[in-house]
């Protein structure tokens, strides 16, 4: 085995210590039952992850409310029934070997379309009148070719903001030991930040004070249903990568905002508010902004193009805290383990001694 470097050492966000900072990033699996509960494939699915040697598995995104998924094939987390699926799951992630931690999600204008893998995708919207709903977002600005959401009253915000605050208890009841906010691919919190999608004049709108109020907000919501000894991550955008839209100076001046809220960590994403946006090819490219966010004194963490095992020391600790790894985990659930180098004895499951 070689040298031990800091990707593959612990890292301590309020009372959770995590093994290492190689984790699984939350990527949706359209799987969910009818009731919005995990199902059978989630287990397999995250289990063997959790075997395969991340130090944190990240359950996908997790809609808040109906209202707030992407798909009718979303997990939830608004029901006792899905509570109790998420018990299982978080269990068993934790019982196989890794810290389970949950996204939860409010989609905004991104949601009720179809699944990746049926008709159009993510580009089909699913009408009310075919099991969908009407989307809300800050501004009646659709996304692509999705329908044009309605825009939220401060009776809507009040309603979304507590189902976040539910969501967040109901996760902590579910034995997650992390909750990360997802503000980020263009979903709800993004588009109240980003100029492009938000065209209000009230209090929610305008300049990037106004812009980030609802956001701020969001996050408060999570922190009033969620211990104060376990972390909050936000996964938030670097830059919208597209003209007149969120700047890398506006984004550092968020996160100095979601440090003072109780925000432990930000998970650096870029782009996705508009199919327009600029498409990053370049590996490590969210977290060369981890820098300048690290200067507000909040941890930081990327994902994005992560597919090398060198990349990982590349980005910790110079560029990022931790690394969450994505489609490179959803090919190969051992690729941590593969990345680690380490002797099969002391690394791998023992149930798989045979194999070395």
């Amino acid at each position: 085995m070689g040298t031990v470097t800091t990707a593959w050492t612990p890292l301590r966000l309020r009372e959770s210590l995590l093994p290492n900072r190689v984790w699984l990033s939350p990527m949706c699996q359209y799987s969910a039952d009818e009731f919005g509960a995990p199902t059978d494939w989630h287990l397999a699915h995250y289990g063997a992850r959790a075997a395969g040697g991340v130090g944190m598995v990240m359950v996908e995104c997790t809609g808040v409310a109906p209202d707030m998924r992407t798909t009718r094939r979303d997990l939830g987390l608004w029901s006792e029934r899905q509570t109790e699926g998420h018990r299982r799951l978080a269990s068993a992630i934790r019982s196989i070997g890794s810290v389970p931690a949950i996204q939860l999600g409010a989609a905004g204008r991104k949601s009720s379309h179809g699944v990746p893998w049926d008709n159009a995708g993510t580009r089909h919207p699913i009408g009310p009148h075919d099991g969908g709903w009407q989307p809300l977002a800050p501004s009646p600005i659709p996304f692509a070719g999705l329908a044009v959401p309605t825009e939220m009253t401060t009776e809507d915000g009040a309603r979304v903001l507590g189902d976040i605050e539910r969501a967040a208890r109901n996760a902590h009841r579910a034995g997650y030991e992390a909750v990360e906010l997802h503000g980020a691919s263009g979903y709800l919190f993004h588009e109240f930040l980003s100029p492009l999608a938000n065209h209000r004049t009230d209090a929610w709108g305008g300049d990037l004070e106004g812009r980030m109020r609802f956001p701020l907000e969001m996050v408060e919501a999570v922190r009033a249903g969620w211990p104060d000894e376990k972390p909050v991550i936000v996964r938030m955008p670097a830059t919208d990568l597209l003209d007149g839209g969120l700047t890398a100076d506006e984004t550092v001046r968020v996160a100095a905002r979601l440090h003072e809220e109780g925000v432990d960590m930000v998970d650096i994403s870029s782009g996705a508010l508009s199919p327009d946006a600029l498409r990053i090819s370049e590996p490590l490219y969210n977290a060369h902004y981890g820098p300048g966010l690290r200067t507000t004194g909040v941890r930081t963490a990327a994902s994005g193009l992560v597919t090398e095992a060198r990349q990982l020391d590349e980005a910790v600790p110079e560029l990022v805290d931790a690394v969450f790894v994505g489609r490179a985990l959803l090919r190969d659930p051992y690729w941590a383990l593969r990345a680690l180098d380490a002797e099969p004895r002391d690394s791998w499951p023992k149930q798989y001694h045979r194999a070395f």
